[in-house]
């Protein structure tokens, strides 16, 4: 049973590779490019995900969360990405391998967003395989779940079109855009044949 990660907390986080595009650790000199995307997709994001704070696009808030970032790839409680497509550094949205569990477990949870302008492209489909394959050869985890909106078709399609089977459905799970919603709830195994 594999119990220790495989990413030692002294070295970078590697980038990841995928189909026309890569994953990286967010830094400072990401925040114009992020913060410009976040804000001009605002109204595509916010029904999926929890309410932004009123600081949400300042630089003193991103400076927090690559602090934070940092600190939980160093403890390895999670991997938060920026996406960039690889041909003009494009930085098209994120993506995080969070809530890492060790011991008897080895699973973590996926959560992404990406911007309007570039959503419905394939992008965070080639995102998320780069990220799975992440999840279980860099770090060893045999499970990688994610939890969607019954509404959200878009994020349903790309969950089973990377091979995430559907196991439950949770009730008042997530607190998204203000209200505790119910969510489906998804999961990929390590030995499982991803599409």
């Amino acid at each position: 049973m594999v119990l220790f990660r495989f990413v030692p907390a002294n070295e970078a986080l590697p980038v990841v590779r995928g189909e026309g595009l890569y994953l990286r650790a967010p830094q400072m000199a990401d925040f114009a490019q992020w913060a410009a995307l976040r804000a001009e997709s605002r109204r595509f994001l916010e029904p999926w995900e929890p309410l932004w704070p009123s600081d949400d696009l300042t630089r003193t808030s991103f400076r927090r969360r690559v602090r934070r970032y940092a600190q939980e790839i160093a403890s390895d409680t999670a991997y938060p990405f920026l996406i960039f497509r690889q041909e003009d550094d494009v930085l098209l949205g994120g993506l995080t391998l969070g809530f890492v569990r060790r011991g008897v477990a080895q699973t973590c949870t996926l959560g992404y967003w990406i911007g309007e302008r570039h959503a419905r492209q394939g992008y965070m489909t080639r995102a998320v395989r780069a990220a799975v394959g992440f999840a279980f050869r860099n770090l060893a985890l045999r499970r990688v779940e994610a939890a969607c909106l019954p509404s959200n078709a878009a994020s349903i399609r790309l969950l089973e079109k990377v091979g995430f089977s559907r196991e439950g459905y949770a009730r008042r799970y997530l607190c998204i855009a203000g209200t505790w919603q119910d969510h489906l709830l998804y999961a990929l195994l390590s030995d499982d044949t991803v599409s």
